[in-house]
């Protein structure tokens, strides 16, 4: 299958933040496709070393192809970052110069129909980002229980109609396995009363798709852990650069890096970074994107 590269957000301006300078030790923590890696090795003419984390294979296979060009300064691990004080000691490596997180799924992730991300295309209900993973979205959809369900939508996703939803979906499994997108989807559609269904201004499985995908990879817990473990990594005058892309993951941000302000680190953005319009208008995926930086002390 032939992917079209994902094109990386705020480009400009985590260059400004992560300011990378030559001689310095620098990690991708999301590499994806390798956009901001390659950003950061372009701007100091290779002269870095960096470490890019991803824990989906096609990312990194992806990411290998587009970094060759600096092989040499470049170490490619296929894992999750929260286990960042793990990769970083197996890499010998006690001091960071800059940290980034660019979080949420990429557009190679999202266009491939196979993965059970989108709501869009039918596809088997995975939604896994390392397909070593055990559980994927269809167990959660057909494992938990009703109260689960509901939490799982209401908090993950702030869903509405988080109650009713898992009330449609407990009753519809009784039937049958729910197994692919298009099924949760026609759930989904019966459970969103019709007049709300139109004047959503997004689609009302959005929501629904955000929580399974959040919930499947635990997102959030790694979020909390990895960004722990990064600010201890970072040395004096580094920089931790994260982009998030729905409110769950930037309030976790915000808050961790008010708890160490003043302590640890130095907030570089007072108010949260958002893509120009330009850019919205040339990259629509990018609207939602949020940017905070900090500085170790």
């Amino acid at each position: 299958m032939k992917f079209h590269m994902h094109t990386p957000v705020m480009v400009q301006e985590v260059l400004h933040y992560i300011a990378p300078r030559k001689g310095g030790i620098y990690v991708d923590c999301t590499l994806g496709t390798g956009g901001h890696s390659q950003a950061m090795l372009e701007k100091t003419d290779g002269k870095i070393r960096l470490i890019g984390i991803d824990w989906d294979e096609e990312a990194i296979n992806i990411s290998c192809k587009h970094l060759r060009e600096y092989k040499e300064q470049v170490v490619l691990v296929r894992a999750n970052f929260a286990d960042i004080t793990k990769i970083l000691k197996e890499e010998n490596i006690y001091k960071v110069n800059g940290f980034l997180y660019d979080l949420g799924l990429s557009s190679h992730q999202l266009d491939n129909v196979f993965r059970g991300f989108s709501f869009r295309e039918d596809a088997l209900l995975d939604m896994r980002m390392d397909k070593r993973e055990k559980i994927n979205a269809a167990d959660i959809v057909n494992k938990s229980s009703q109260s689960e369900l509901e939490d799982i939508l209401w908090n993950l996703g702030e869903e509405r109609w988080a109650k009713r939803m898992a009330e449609f979906i407990i009753e519809e499994r009784k039937v049958c396995p729910i197994t692919s997108t298009k099924q949760l989807v026609e759930i989904l559609k019966r459970a969103v009363p019709a007049k709300f269904r139109r004047g959503r201004k997004i689609h009302f499985a959005t929501r629904t798709f955000q929580a399974l995908r959040i919930a499947v990879n635990r997102e959030l817990e790694n979020l909390q852990k990895s960004l722990s473990e990064a600010i201890n990594f970072l040395s004096s005058g580094g920089k931790i650069c994260v982009m998030s892309y729905h409110s769950l993951e930037d309030r976790i941000v915000k808050s961790k890096f008010k708890q160490v302000e003043g302590k640890e680190l130095r907030i570089l953005t007072p108010k949260v970074v958002k893509p120009s319009l330009q850019e919205t208008k040339e990259n629509p995926r990018s609207r939602s994107a949020r940017l905070r930086a900090a500085e170790r002390l």
